[in-house]
């Protein structure tokens, strides 16, 4: 591992360590709070099915199914799930991307990394070179930038 990898990695551990991302699903009402009017919604519309099937002398012993449904259905709503950000998983596009999305491009790296980068003596002058560049033509860096400096060498 180079020593841009290795500042690499440290960077993610940090920021998985301090934003508590860890896969682990942890309760919260973020949802009522970003969308109360669709929770509003919800209820409603479950309160309107349920008179709908207690009338109903077909539907009315299957009412134990709806609660069931909508409780198991719900609690996907109460929890938010942090996921961990990886190393190898810059770069890849396959169904990690659904869940993790493409953090490493639209999440910017902090400049802390880019000083440990530019003030380390392992890094060779040119990577220096290239990495001032880059941030003297784009500003903020994604991850995906510094990945980019120094891809790993695929072995063949």
């Amino acid at each position: 591992m180079t020593e841009i990898q290795h500042l690499l990695n440290e960077t993610i551990n940090t920021l998985n360590h301090e934003e508590k991302r860890d896969n682990r699903p942890r309760f919260s009402i973020s949802f009522i709070r970003t969308h109360p009017w669709l929770f509003v919604a919800m209820y409603i519309g479950w309160f309107a099915t349920l008179i709908v099937m207690l009338q109903s002398d077909t539907l009315a012993d299957s009412v134990w199914l709806l609660v069931v449904l909508f409780v198991l259905m719900n609690g996907f709503f109460f929890f938010d799930v942090n996921p961990r950000y990886k190393f190898e998983d810059i770069d890849v596009l396959d169904l990690r991307v659904c869940y993790n999305g493409e953090w490493y491009n639209t999440r910017d790296v902090p400049p802390s990394l880019i000083e440990a980068i530019l003030h380390s003596p392992r890094v060779d002058d040119e990577k220096k070179s290239q990495l001032s560049a880059m941030v003297s033509r784009k500003g903020n860096l994604s991850f995906y930038d510094i990945y980019s400096l120094d891809k790993p060498q695929k072995a063949s």
